[in-house]
């Protein structure tokens, strides 16, 4: 398991907690708002927070894996700024399809898709700094020697 493996699970998951926090306050505010649009446009938000927190770590595990391990590898930024493309294709795509939908809060679903994305950054910077993992490795300090190469007096 690579070591960035852990990391990425993390920010999926605490994406997902994320969301489904911004899928019920978002649907008591689109309720309060506009009953039945505000509640569809808070939820459909919350999904495409999620799923673009989910495409990021996703594309990030596959480059790791595809490259073995080798960030510096282009199949590595080959599928990562493929992920990247994706979702600002896909979100274009969403915007232009949701805009006119008689269904759809527009001001709902534009705030909740601004709480989503600030929220995803946050949960991204607040999982990995506090997640302990090594600037570097397979390094030997000066003074650090193997256990067989100590020498006793």
């Amino acid at each position: 398991m690579n070591s960035a493996t852990p990391i990425l699970k993390r920010i999926i998951l605490w994406g997902g907690i994320l969301a489904a926090a911004i899928a019920i306050v978002g649907s008591i505010v689109g309720f309060l708002v506009d009953p039945q649009r505000g509640i569809a446009s808070a939820l459909i938000g919350a999904a495409i927070a999620f799923g673009f927190v989910a495409i990021t770590a996703i594309t990030v595990l596959a480059g790791v894996r595809t490259s073995k391990g080798d960030m510096l590898h282009p199949s590595f930024f080959a599928i990562v700024l493929g992920g990247w493309f994706t979702k600002f294709v896909l979100f274009l795509v969403l915007i232009v399809v949701l805009k006119d939908q008689p269904w759809v809060n527009t001001v709902v679903l534009f705030l909740t898709l601004v709480v989503g994305v600030v929220g995803s950054l946050a949960v991204d910077v607040i999982v990995i700094a506090r997640s302990r993992m090594p600037y570097v490795s397979d390094i030997t300090l000066p003074g650090d020697e193997k256990p067989s190469e100590r020498t006793t007096p």
